[in-house]
């Protein structure tokens, strides 16, 4: 299937590793003009040489900087037609009231502020060119909140909140905004929650009715969907890939 990603401009943030990297490498491989971030130099030219997308050096934290890393892609590949928002997950803790007020503040500043400041500049040149598309990979925990995982259960939900208004108002133009909702997806942050992969496979296989961890190609492949042409009527979801983990309606 063509999925009409050739020569479109991509925006792939926290993509040096793990999903955003997959996510990445899918769209590359459909040709698209990929620009990739994170806020480590090494390992983000490594990764854009090993997938033939662009580097740039981007911390989501820091909001300031979102008009000159825009100005920086459009300058090197041209006006952005697809982004996609990755971001790492927050700390983690048994005790749900046991974060203090900075993890809380730091979490909502990665979590929502960060991808919708670059949302809100990409935008009105989306819908200027009559297409564009949006997508932010979020997380299972929007549909049934994870034990451990307070500071993420609450501010991606706020961020879906936020990008489901969003579809509603943008979608004459032809520009969709969608999220992807990952389960236990093979990466360092299931590895290391559940203590080594070995730990996370025997815990995958008991619990996820697919009976194993989801791999990163399988997830980038549904993103890789939900940015293309071919997705066009396809907008305010929130589209779970997680082997059937989630028992919500």
């Amino acid at each position: 299937m063509d999925l009409g990603l050739s020569g479109r401009v991509a925006l792939v943030t926290g993509a040096s590793k793990g999903i955003g990297r997959g996510i990445a490498t899918a769209l590359a491989a459909e040709g698209a003009r990929v620009a990739v971030t994170s806020r480590s130099r090494e390992r983000i030219e490594a990764t854009a040489a090993e997938i033939g997308a662009e580097a740039f050096v981007h911390d989501n934290v820091d909001l300031d900087a979102v008009p000159e890393l825009v100005a920086g892609v459009e300058d090197r590949l041209g006006p952005i037609e697809v982004l996609v928002a990755s971001t790492g997950g927050p700390p983690t803790s048994p005790d749900p009231l046991g974060f203090p007020r900075e993890q809380w503040d730091e979490a909502y500043r990665t979590l929502v502020l960060a991808p919708m400041a670059i949302v809100e500049r990409v935008v009105p040149g989306m819908r200027e060119r009559g297409f564009g598309r949006i997508v932010s990979v979020s997380s299972s925990a929007v549909r049934e909140p994870i034990p451990g995982l307070m500071l993420s259960n609450s501010h991606r939900a706020a961020l879906l909140g936020a990008l489901k208004t969003l579809a509603r108002e943008v979608a004459r133009d032809g520009v969709t905004v969608n999220s992807i909702l990952p389960g236990r997806i093979a990466t360092d942050r299931i590895i290391q929650m559940s203590g080594s992969r070995e730990d996370a496979e025997r815990a995958a296989a008991e619990q996820v009715p697919a009976g194993r961890l989801g791999t990163v190609e399988e997830f980038a492949d549904v993103a890789a969907f939900l940015c293309s042409e071919r997705a066009s009527y396809v907008t305010g979801t929130a589209t779970l890939v997680d082997g059937g983990l989630t028992q919500g309606v």
